[in-house]
């Protein structure tokens, strides 16, 4: 994952679809739905709510993460476990723009291997 904060090559095609309220699925599972997104080139991201999976937190997640977004059934589609999201550095509202969280967070999911 040289580039944590950029869709993969055809992920994002169409860009003026929000994906605000999408559900999100890790590959063994729902996560929750979208709560925020930016699609800053160089700078994309998608923050989740993640409901009572992990007891109403929010992450954030690198557009890299994201292998397939479904906008008939309003799904997004990621390359990471459960488990993966939910050990990642913890969401912070106030402090999720600063880019040492960005590097801290990029750096995290860079460390698995780049799944399909």
């Amino acid at each position: 994952m040289t580039q944590p904060w950029s869709y993969r090559e055809g992920v994002a095609s169409d860009t003026s679809v929000s994906l605000i309220g999408f559900d999100v699925e890790a590959v063994d599972g729902k996560i929750g739905s979208v709560d925020e997104e930016s699609n800053a080139v160089g700078d994309s991201y998608l923050v989740v709510d993640t409901g009572f999976w992990i007891f109403g937190k929010k992450v954030i997640l690198p557009a890299s993460t994201v292998t397939e977004v479904d906008p008939q059934n309003k799904k997004v589609f990621l390359a990471r476990t459960k488990e993966e999201i939910k050990d990642a550095p913890e969401f912070d509202e106030a402090t999720h723009k600063d880019p040492g969280y960005r590097q801290q967070v990029g750096d995290y999911y860079g460390r698995y291997p780049d799944l399909p």
